[in-house]
Protein backbone atom coordinates (compact mmCIF):
# COMPACT_ATOMS: atom_id res chain seq x y z
CA UNK A 1 0.00 0.00 0.00
CA UNK A 2 1.42 3.53 -1.26
CA UNK A 3 -0.10 6.86 0.64
CA UNK A 4 0.93 9.60 -1.59
CA UNK A 5 1.24 12.94 0.79
CA UNK A 6 2.21 16.78 -0.30
CA UNK A 7 4.33 18.29 1.82
CA UNK A 8 2.15 20.95 2.10
CA UNK A 9 -0.02 18.94 3.82
CA UNK A 10 1.98 19.28 6.43
CA UNK A 11 1.51 22.89 8.31
CA UNK A 12 -0.95 23.93 5.19
CA UNK A 13 -3.68 21.75 4.69
CA UNK A 14 -2.89 20.50 8.16
CA UNK A 15 -2.15 23.61 10.64
CA UNK A 16 0.54 22.44 13.56
CA UNK A 17 -2.85 23.45 15.94
CA UNK A 18 -4.18 19.87 14.79
CA UNK A 19 -0.93 18.10 16.04
CA UNK A 20 -0.02 17.05 13.05
CA UNK A 21 3.77 17.70 13.61
CA UNK A 22 3.51 15.85 17.09
CA UNK A 23 1.83 12.81 14.99
CA UNK A 24 4.96 12.73 12.43
CA UNK A 25 7.16 12.79 15.02
CA UNK A 26 5.91 9.96 17.02
CA UNK A 27 4.77 7.42 13.77
CA UNK A 28 8.04 5.89 13.14
CA UNK A 29 8.66 4.90 16.68
CA UNK A 30 5.31 3.07 17.08
CA UNK A 31 5.71 1.82 13.68
CA UNK A 32 8.84 0.23 14.90
CA UNK A 33 6.99 -1.20 17.89
CA UNK A 34 4.12 -2.42 16.66
CA UNK A 35 4.96 -3.38 13.14
CA UNK A 36 8.16 -5.05 10.89
CA UNK A 37 7.72 -2.62 8.44
CA UNK A 38 10.72 -0.43 7.62
CA UNK A 39 11.13 3.25 5.95
CA UNK A 40 12.73 3.83 2.99
CA UNK A 41 13.68 6.10 0.26
CA UNK A 42 12.74 5.79 -3.70
CA UNK A 43 16.35 5.79 -4.26
CA UNK A 44 16.99 2.58 -1.95
CA UNK A 45 13.84 1.25 -3.18
CA UNK A 46 14.99 1.47 -6.63
CA UNK A 47 18.16 -0.07 -5.88
CA UNK A 48 16.37 -3.56 -4.00
CA UNK A 49 13.63 -3.81 -7.11
CA UNK A 50 13.68 -4.40 -10.50
CA UNK A 51 11.08 -2.55 -12.93
CA UNK A 52 8.50 -5.11 -13.95
CA UNK A 53 7.60 -3.20 -17.25
CA UNK A 54 7.41 0.08 -19.34
CA UNK A 55 5.02 2.83 -18.45
CA UNK A 56 3.97 4.55 -21.61
CA UNK A 57 3.64 7.98 -20.83
CA UNK A 58 2.16 9.81 -24.51
CA UNK A 59 1.66 13.65 -22.91
CA UNK A 60 3.00 15.43 -19.69
CA UNK A 61 0.64 14.41 -16.61
CA UNK A 62 0.37 15.71 -13.09
CA UNK A 63 -1.92 15.25 -10.15
CA UNK A 64 -3.09 18.88 -10.22
CA UNK A 65 -7.15 19.18 -10.35
CA UNK A 66 -9.51 16.82 -12.30
CA UNK A 67 -7.71 16.64 -15.54
CA UNK A 68 -4.42 15.80 -13.67
CA UNK A 69 -2.64 16.89 -16.97
CA UNK A 70 -0.98 20.51 -17.87
CA UNK A 71 -3.70 22.45 -17.68
CA UNK A 72 -3.11 23.89 -14.17
CA UNK A 73 -0.50 25.80 -15.63
CA UNK A 74 -0.91 25.97 -19.53
CA UNK A 75 -4.42 25.78 -19.66
CA UNK A 76 -5.35 29.74 -20.81
CA UNK A 77 -4.42 32.31 -23.61
CA UNK A 78 -2.86 34.37 -20.50
CA UNK A 79 -0.52 31.34 -19.75
CA UNK A 80 -0.02 30.36 -23.09
CA UNK A 81 1.33 33.97 -23.62
CA UNK A 82 3.33 34.81 -20.63
CA UNK A 83 4.83 30.62 -20.74
CA UNK A 84 5.91 31.58 -25.04
CA UNK A 85 7.26 35.04 -24.45
CA UNK A 86 9.18 33.47 -21.05
CA UNK A 87 11.12 30.90 -23.54
CA UNK A 88 11.76 32.83 -26.94
CA UNK A 89 14.26 34.03 -24.73
CA UNK A 90 16.19 31.05 -23.92
CA UNK A 91 18.49 31.78 -26.77
CA UNK A 92 20.02 35.04 -25.56
CA UNK A 93 19.65 34.05 -21.63
CA UNK A 94 22.10 31.03 -22.51
CA UNK A 95 25.27 33.47 -23.79
CA UNK A 96 25.02 35.68 -20.86
CA UNK A 97 27.45 35.09 -18.22
CA UNK A 98 25.82 37.02 -15.36
CA UNK A 99 24.36 35.33 -12.11
CA UNK A 100 21.94 37.96 -11.47
CA UNK A 101 20.22 37.56 -15.11
CA UNK A 102 20.81 32.94 -14.45
CA UNK A 103 19.33 33.57 -11.06
CA UNK A 104 16.23 35.67 -12.27
CA UNK A 105 15.79 33.40 -15.08
CA UNK A 106 15.49 30.59 -13.17
CA UNK A 107 12.78 32.39 -10.74
CA UNK A 108 10.75 33.62 -13.63
CA UNK A 109 10.14 29.80 -14.66
CA UNK A 110 8.61 28.78 -11.28
CA UNK A 111 5.94 26.77 -11.91
CA UNK A 112 3.65 28.81 -9.73
CA UNK A 113 3.57 32.00 -11.77
CA UNK A 114 1.30 30.38 -14.55
CA UNK A 115 -0.40 28.86 -11.91
CA UNK A 116 -2.18 31.85 -10.74
CA UNK A 117 -3.33 32.69 -13.97
CA UNK A 118 -5.63 29.78 -14.00
CA UNK A 119 -9.18 30.40 -14.85
CA UNK A 120 -10.74 27.15 -14.10
CA UNK A 121 -13.98 27.43 -11.57
CA UNK A 122 -16.02 24.66 -9.84
CA UNK A 123 -14.22 22.36 -7.24
CA UNK A 124 -10.82 22.94 -8.89
CA UNK A 125 -10.95 26.85 -8.80
CA UNK A 126 -11.68 26.63 -5.20
CA UNK A 127 -8.20 25.61 -5.00
CA UNK A 128 -6.60 28.07 -7.18
CA UNK A 129 -7.67 30.37 -5.35
CA UNK A 130 -6.85 29.49 -2.10
CA UNK A 131 -3.40 29.34 -3.11
CA UNK A 132 -3.37 32.34 -5.24
CA UNK A 133 -1.75 35.64 -3.43
CA UNK A 134 -3.63 37.48 -6.59
CA UNK A 135 -7.37 38.83 -6.27
CA UNK A 136 -7.70 37.77 -9.82
CA UNK A 137 -5.54 35.50 -12.56
CA UNK A 138 -5.56 39.08 -14.67
CA UNK A 139 -3.82 40.59 -12.25
CA UNK A 140 -1.49 37.48 -12.02
CA UNK A 141 -1.07 37.83 -15.74
CA UNK A 142 -0.12 41.71 -15.61
CA UNK A 143 2.04 41.55 -12.95
CA UNK A 144 4.05 38.59 -14.38
CA UNK A 145 4.10 40.69 -17.78
CA UNK A 146 5.54 43.70 -16.62
CA UNK A 147 8.04 41.72 -14.46
CA UNK A 148 9.29 39.90 -17.66
CA UNK A 149 8.97 42.52 -19.60
CA UNK A 150 11.84 44.57 -17.29
CA UNK A 151 13.51 41.39 -17.30
CA UNK A 152 13.88 41.46 -21.15
CA UNK A 153 15.02 44.93 -20.99
CA UNK A 154 17.81 43.88 -19.03
CA UNK A 155 18.37 41.14 -21.32
CA UNK A 156 18.62 43.20 -24.35
CA UNK A 157 20.73 45.58 -22.98
CA UNK A 158 23.28 43.17 -21.84
CA UNK A 159 23.52 41.82 -25.29
CA UNK A 160 24.19 44.82 -26.43
CA UNK A 161 27.36 46.31 -24.02
CA UNK A 162 28.44 42.54 -24.57
CA UNK A 163 32.09 43.11 -26.02
CA UNK A 164 34.09 40.20 -24.48
CA UNK A 165 33.87 36.41 -25.29
CA UNK A 166 31.16 35.06 -23.29
CA UNK A 167 30.23 30.61 -23.22
CA UNK A 168 26.70 29.36 -23.22
CA UNK A 169 25.30 28.47 -19.77
CA UNK A 170 23.92 24.93 -19.33
CA UNK A 171 20.23 25.83 -18.11
CA UNK A 172 17.02 23.77 -17.69
CA UNK A 173 15.31 23.68 -21.13
CA UNK A 174 11.95 21.83 -21.38
CA UNK A 175 11.94 22.56 -24.89
CA UNK A 176 14.51 20.62 -25.57
CA UNK A 177 16.95 23.09 -27.05
CA UNK A 178 20.58 21.40 -28.18
CA UNK A 179 23.27 22.11 -25.64
CA UNK A 180 25.94 24.06 -27.59
CA UNK A 181 29.21 26.64 -26.37
CA UNK A 182 28.72 29.92 -28.54
CA UNK A 183 31.67 31.67 -28.79
CA UNK A 184 31.53 35.58 -30.57
CA UNK A 185 32.94 39.28 -30.64
CA UNK A 186 30.23 41.44 -30.77
CA UNK A 187 32.49 44.24 -31.72
CA UNK A 188 31.70 47.56 -34.12
CA UNK A 189 34.96 46.24 -36.02
CA UNK A 190 34.18 42.63 -36.64
CA UNK A 191 34.07 41.58 -40.18
CA UNK A 192 30.83 40.24 -41.52
CA UNK A 193 30.18 36.82 -42.74
CA UNK A 194 29.85 36.39 -46.70
CA UNK A 195 26.66 35.00 -47.50
CA UNK A 196 27.49 32.11 -50.11
CA UNK A 197 24.22 30.49 -52.55
CA UNK A 198 25.09 27.34 -50.12
CA UNK A 199 24.28 29.05 -46.73
CA UNK A 200 21.05 31.14 -47.74
CA UNK A 201 19.91 27.75 -49.41
CA UNK A 202 20.51 26.43 -46.09
CA UNK A 203 19.62 28.83 -43.81
CA UNK A 204 15.92 28.59 -45.49
CA UNK A 205 15.28 24.97 -45.03
CA UNK A 206 12.51 24.70 -42.80
CA UNK A 207 9.76 22.26 -41.01
CA UNK A 208 7.91 22.17 -44.57
CA UNK A 209 10.86 20.46 -46.50
CA UNK A 210 9.99 17.40 -44.79
CA UNK A 211 6.76 16.75 -47.18
CA UNK A 212 8.85 17.31 -50.38
CA UNK A 213 11.33 14.71 -49.53
CA UNK A 214 11.51 11.34 -51.46
CA UNK A 215 11.87 8.08 -50.18
CA UNK A 216 15.29 7.76 -49.89
CA UNK A 217 15.93 11.09 -48.07
CA UNK A 218 13.05 10.46 -46.05
CA UNK A 219 14.64 6.76 -44.87
CA UNK A 220 18.12 8.59 -44.34
CA UNK A 221 15.90 11.14 -42.17
CA UNK A 222 14.05 9.13 -40.30
CA UNK A 223 17.29 6.76 -39.28
CA UNK A 224 17.95 10.03 -36.83
CA UNK A 225 14.80 11.18 -35.85
CA UNK A 226 12.87 9.74 -32.87
CA UNK A 227 9.33 9.02 -34.21
CA UNK A 228 7.84 10.39 -31.05
CA UNK A 229 9.65 13.75 -32.26
CA UNK A 230 7.75 13.62 -35.43
CA UNK A 231 4.53 12.66 -34.29
CA UNK A 232 3.91 15.82 -32.34
CA UNK A 233 5.28 17.89 -34.68
CA UNK A 234 2.51 16.87 -37.31
CA UNK A 235 -0.02 16.98 -34.80
CA UNK A 236 -1.37 20.23 -36.37
CA UNK A 237 -0.90 19.75 -39.48
CA UNK A 238 -3.91 18.61 -42.34
CA UNK A 239 -4.47 14.98 -42.76
CA UNK A 240 -3.86 15.27 -46.27
CA UNK A 241 -0.68 16.21 -45.80
CA UNK A 242 0.25 13.81 -43.40
CA UNK A 243 -1.01 11.26 -45.48
CA UNK A 244 1.74 11.91 -48.42
CA UNK A 245 4.49 12.24 -45.76
CA UNK A 246 3.50 8.62 -44.66
CA UNK A 247 3.11 6.97 -48.07
CA UNK A 248 6.58 7.83 -48.28
CA UNK A 249 8.06 6.62 -44.98
CA UNK A 250 9.74 2.87 -44.29
CA UNK A 251 6.90 0.77 -43.05
CA UNK A 252 7.44 0.19 -39.84
CA UNK A 253 8.21 3.36 -38.75
CA UNK A 254 4.98 4.65 -40.63
CA UNK A 255 3.76 1.92 -37.86
CA UNK A 256 4.61 3.51 -35.31
CA UNK A 257 3.86 6.71 -36.37
CA UNK A 258 0.26 5.69 -36.68
CA UNK A 259 0.69 4.08 -33.16
CA UNK A 260 1.54 7.08 -31.48
CA UNK A 261 -0.32 9.74 -33.27
CA UNK A 262 -3.21 8.07 -31.60
CA UNK A 263 -2.08 8.17 -28.61
CA UNK A 264 -0.81 11.78 -28.18
CA UNK A 265 -4.38 13.30 -27.03
CA UNK A 266 -4.37 17.14 -27.56
CA UNK A 267 -0.92 18.23 -26.73
CA UNK A 268 -0.15 22.34 -26.42
CA UNK A 269 0.64 24.70 -28.68
CA UNK A 270 4.04 25.09 -26.88
CA UNK A 271 4.60 21.36 -26.99
CA UNK A 272 3.98 20.79 -30.50
CA UNK A 273 6.40 24.05 -31.75
CA UNK A 274 9.42 22.14 -29.52
CA UNK A 275 9.40 19.53 -31.46
CA UNK A 276 8.83 20.77 -34.60
CA UNK A 277 11.33 23.11 -33.46
CA UNK A 278 13.79 19.77 -32.67
CA UNK A 279 12.75 18.60 -36.33
CA UNK A 280 13.61 21.63 -37.95
CA UNK A 281 17.14 21.35 -36.53
CA UNK A 282 17.35 17.97 -38.11
CA UNK A 283 16.36 18.64 -41.21
CA UNK A 284 18.51 22.01 -41.32
CA UNK A 285 22.10 19.51 -40.47
CA UNK A 286 20.97 17.61 -43.62
CA UNK A 287 19.81 19.29 -46.40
Amino acid sequence: MNIFLDYESFGEHQWAETGIFDFMKALPKQIFASTNFTFSTPTQIAAKLQPVAAVNVPHPISWADEERDLTAWLGNEMQDEAFDSLYKLVHKVRNIKNKEIQKDWLYLQTSDHFYYMCTKWFSDGTVHKYFNPYGTPYEAFINYMNILSDFIGRVERYNENKTEERETFILPDPAGYIKSTVKSKATATSKPKVKTAKTEQKKSVDFEVIFSLSKKELKDFTEKLDVKDLAYSLYDKAEDEIEKLRKNLPAAYRLELNKLMKEIGKPRKAIIESYKNKVNDLLKSLF
